[in-house]
Parts: structure tokens; sequence; C-alpha cells
């Protein structure tokens, strides 16, 4: 591997991708570090950090993990990915709704474009909407951190997190067309990354050096585990016939559909996360007693049964759902079916689709129960360790991310080496 990385620092174009996309997060880590004008940092930082007074499993932290620290530190970059990935998610289920948006989709590279920049759009819009209840929930909970809460201020304040989080989507995309791997996902990466050695020094601080080892031993278990399922998949065997097109015969062959077993990423935890967060921020303005209750003592408390039932059940369901929008058996069967192929053995057609979605949904249990697993990991090791959830660094997410970004990175960089008759990295 190591010579794979001197390779591909030999080849001048990946050296200038390769360091182009280093500088990109060198500038988008610096902005998690540059505080909101009119933000008090000394009130900030003898509180601990803009979380202090929120309490450590919350949606704020939830979102913090994503901003790569740039929420505790009220910085320009407050915001993070998030909203970008909240606009993708909703996106992507409106596609499956709404007929036009289905019908760009099929347009190809000019329908791609008009959904990235109504993706845009909504992000801009999320990103006014969150920052704005960002600094409204800081001033009234976060004393002091807020200096002056006048409208023009508050205006300025909601202006600069929301032009905080269109520069993260440019650098992003910007990643993805002159840098190496995409943008997003890199920028996510570099986020859970730069969080990783301060939850090492909490977890040693908290649980000493044996514990700290153990965890440590069963972190690379972990990470293998995921390597494993991420890479898991079944091929589904394609035959194709002899056709003749114009006044050419096209020679037939075989090929299969890769159907991973863990379909959906990382996206089953985000979405659970933020259904399961959500009526933590009601109850910030709901003033109902057993509502409040509720939250505070199941939703937020990741060491209740009751959340790591919810929690479980909430991953399984919607890995199911994101499979089901995301691959399209009928579609698939079509296209089979129109470039003169069969699966051996199912007839073309109906019964295509249908062995499909049944190869599909079997596949997908296993690849779901695992999810639940890895992302409950963190409440496991509260109830049986202790070790509060905020600190644990193999979280679910964290490592879902960094593993599956690293493995995405690593491929491209390994099909760039090949093309140039390079030695890759995963050989």
């Amino acid at each position: 591997m190591l010579r794979a990385f001197i390779d591909a620092f030999k080849i001048p174009d990946l050296r200038r991708k390769i360091l182009f996309t280093l500088l990109v997060i060198g500038v988008y880590r610096l902005g998690a570090h540059i505080p909101v004008p009119n933000v008090n940092v000394e009130s900030l930082a003898e509180q601990g950090g803009a979380l202090s007074g929120f309490g450590g499993s919350n949606v704020l932290a939830f979102i913090d993990l994503f901003a790569g620290g740039a929420l505790q530190n009220f910085a320009i970059f407050a915001l993070g990915i998030m909203p970008y990935i909240t606009s993708s998610i909703i996106m992507q289920l409106l596609v499956v709704v709404i007929p036009k948006l289905e019908q760009w989709q099929k347009q190809g590279e000019v329908g791609v474009k008009k959904i990235t920049q109504w993706t845009r759009y909504m992000t801009v819009t999320l990103a006014v909407l969150q920052s704005t209840g960002l600094v409204f929930l800081f001033n009234n909970q976060a004393e002091g951190v807020v200096r002056q809460f006048t409208a023009p201020r508050v205006a300025f304040m909601v202006l600069i997190l929301t032009a905080g989080t269109a520069l993260i989507m440019w650098l992003g995309e910007t990643i993805t067309q002159r840098g190496i791997g995409n943008g997003m996902s890199i920028l996510i990466f570099a986020s859970v990354v730069a969080g990783l050695p301060s939850q090492g020094a909490a977890l040693q601080a908290q649980s000493g050096n044996v514990t700290f080892g153990i965890l440590m031993g069963l972190g690379v278990f972990i990470i293998a585990a995921v390597v494993f399922m991420e890479q898991g998949q079944r091929r589904i065997p394609v035959q194709y016939a002899k056709r003749i097109v114009g006044r050419k015969m096209t020679s037939g062959g075989s090929t299969y559909i890769p159907l991973k077993v863990n379909q959906s990423g990382v996206i089953p935890i985000i979405f659970a996360s933020s259904v399961l967060y959500f009526p933590s921020l009601l109850g910030s303005s709901i003033q109902w007693q057993p509502f409040q209750n509720f939250v505070n003592n199941v939703l937020l408390d990741q060491g209740n049964v009751g959340y790591i039932l919810l929690f479980g059940l909430m991953v399984v369901f919607f890995a199911y759902f994101y499979t089901a929008i995301s691959f399209n058996p009928v579609d698939t069967a079509d296209n089979i079916r129109k470039y003169g192929g069969f699966i051996p053995g199912i007839r073309p057609g109906k019964p295509t689709s249908d062995y499909l979605s049944r190869v599909l949904n079997r596949i997908t249990l296993p690849g779901s129960l695992f999810l639940a697993a890895i992302a409950l990991i963190p409440s496991i090791a509260f109830v049986v360790a202790g070790i509060p959830p905020t600190v644990f660094p193999f979280g679910g997410a964290t490592i879902l991310i960094t593993v599956g970004v690293a493995l995405e990175t690593a491929k491209q960089l390994e099909s760039q080496l090949t093309m140039r008759h390079y030695e890759g990295f995963l050989r």
C-alpha cells in the first residue's frame, strides 16, 4: 500500500488532485474554528463550548458529529453538511412521489443537473431555517453566548451561518470535480475523523488504560466487520444473447447484477436519528410535563431499553425503505429484457422483477440487522461499561462513514493507478 501511495504521487495529475483535496479539507477545518460574529468567545470558552448547556445526548450533538466540532465552537460552519444531506434525502424521496422529478431523473445528465440545482435551493432554505432556530435556541439556553439579541444582529448571524453552509456545499462539489473521491463524503469523513482524537482522550480518562485498550481492540474488530459487510454482495448472473444491430451482430455474453448486503449505507441511521430527535426539539417548546418526561427519559436516554428497541426497529425499517426507493426491480427487469438479457432459470419481465425483489428483501434483512447492531454499540457500551455515548468513538455513524468513504476513495485511486499500469491499493 505504501508503494501505491508513492506511485500516486509520482503521477502529476493524481498528485494535483490529492493536494487540492487536502487543501480544501484544510479550508473546511479552518472554518470550523472561526466563530460567528456577535458570539461572545470568552463566555463560550468559560462554559466549555456551545453545547455545554444542552446535555450530551440530543440533536445538537448529532449535528455536531457531521460539523466536526464547528457547532461546539459556534463557528461559521456550525451547520456543517447536514442541510445538504437532509435536502438530498428529501429530493430522493420526492423523485419517487413527484412524476416531474422522476421524468427529470430519466433524462440523463440534463435532468440530474436540474435535480441538483433544486437540491441546492432546498439546502439554502433549510440552512436559513436551521440557523434561525439555532440562534434563538442558544440565546435562550446558553447564557451569554449571543452578545446582542437584536433583529439586525440575528439576521446577520443567520446570513453568516447560511453562507457557511453554501460555501461547504461549493467546496464539496469542487472536490468532486477537481479532486479525489466524492466531495461531500470526503468533507463528512474529515468532520468525523476530526472528533476521534478528543473522543479517544475522553474515553481513556473515563474508563482507564485497561478498558481503553480492550475497547480499541473491539474497535478494530468492528471496523473489520464493517469492511466485510460493506464489501458483501449477492451477484445475480445475467446472460445476453447475440443480437443484430443494423448490419452488425453483437456478441452475447454473461455478466452479473451486484446487490449489496448493505444497500443503504449510513442513510438509515441518519433517518432514524432525525426522526427520534425531532420530538426533543418539540419538547423545548411544548410545556407539557408528561411529553417532556417521555422525551428526556426515553428518546434522550441512550441507555434506556425503550430507546434501544425503538432506534433499532427504526434503523431496520429505514434500511428497507431506502433500499426500496434506491433500487427499482421493475426498471432493472425491463432494461435486462430490452437488451436481450435474462437471468438463467427465470423468465423475462415480471418473474424477473419478482425474483430480484425476493432476493433483495432476503439480503437486506441481515444487512439491516447488522446496521442496527452497529448503530446501537454506543448505547450497549453505556449499559455494560457505563461509558457515555458521546465519548464512545465507535458509534455506528462514525464507523460506517469513515470505513465507507475510505473504501470508496481507495477504489477511485485504485482505478486511476490501474489505468496507468501501476499496482493498486487493494491487490
